[in-house]
């Protein structure tokens, strides 16, 4: 199913009857990663996937976005289907749109569930420095007479030595989008979310370090980390089993009885 919000054509998946459980995916990835867990879910849930602008089957944003216009399109969506009262579970990136939505002043969300999360802005290496700055000074450089008519192509070439999969892997606005997202640091948000959190975490995620969970739940005020071993950054993926059975506990007052 679409809806358009905005202009853009959002696509989703909803089935299951109870309280709304909304998935919202990372980086790079789309709803089809949380299916099993949709499927879990609907046994007692109305449970909703969503495909962000960008990825999957919904249309591109019109221009690039911050994690601001990402949570003023979940805003809109869960209006416009009339979704009350919400509970979160936002995977990497899909945590930094939960952290953002959760904390608004007058929130309805009910609870969230944070996987390994984005969201804190990462103390940089010396190489990674090295390597933006290069771009940078690479840049400039083109603009000197002669070399700037083969700008595009050298550039092209610099971003595919330079740039991560997930910055390769997209288009321009995509590109310049996940440049806005992973520079805005979340953690100022976090102690305004006033409703249960729960954080799960891979063990061994080296994309958002277990270090960034210990943050987050010493910073939210109501919050509880449960540490996955031997899972990585796609830990609900890595241990599907061991994560159904921690949101089952956490989400066990919320629950809709089976019908017989």
């Amino acid at each position: 199913m679409k809806i358009e919000i905005d202009g853009v054509n959002v696509h989703y998946h909803v089935s299951g009857s109870g309280a709304n459980v909304v998935l919202l995916h990372g980086w790079g990835a789309n709803m089809q990663t949380f299916a099993p867990v949709h499927q879990a879910l609907e046994k007692n849930f109305r449970v909703w996937s969503i495909d962000f602008p960008g990825f999957g089957e919904s249309e591109e944003p019109p221009q690039p976005w911050t994690v601001g216009d990402y949570t003023m399109m979940l805003e809109k969506f869960l209006k416009q289907l009339g979704i009350h009262e919400p509970i979160l579970i936002g995977h990497s990136f899909g945590g930094r749109v939960s952290i953002k939505y959760a904390s608004k002043p007058n929130c309805d969300v009910r609870k969230i569930i944070l996987v390994d999360s984005a969201g804190i802005k990462p103390k940089r290496s010396l190489s990674y420095y090295i390597k933006v700055y290069t771009y940078k000074t690479f840049k400039k450089l083109l603009k000197l007479p002669i070399i700037n008519r083969y700008e595009k192509e050298i550039l092209e070439k610099a971003k595919s030595k330079l740039g991560s999969a997930d910055y390769k892997n997209v288009s321009g606005i995509m590109q310049q989008t996940m440049v806005k997202v992973v520079n805005e640091d979340l953690r100022h948000h976090l102690p305004h979310i006033n409703v249960p959190t729960l954080l799960v975490w891979g063990e061994l995620d080296e994309a958002t370090p277990v270090a960034d969970g210990k943050l987050m739940e010493e910073l939210i005020p109501d919050a509880g980390l449960v540490v996955l071993k031997n899972a990585g950054h796609y830990a609900y993926l890595d241990k599907l089993h061991e994560f159904l059975v921690i949101i089952d506990s956490f989400l066990q007052h919320e629950k809709e009885e089976p019908k017989s």
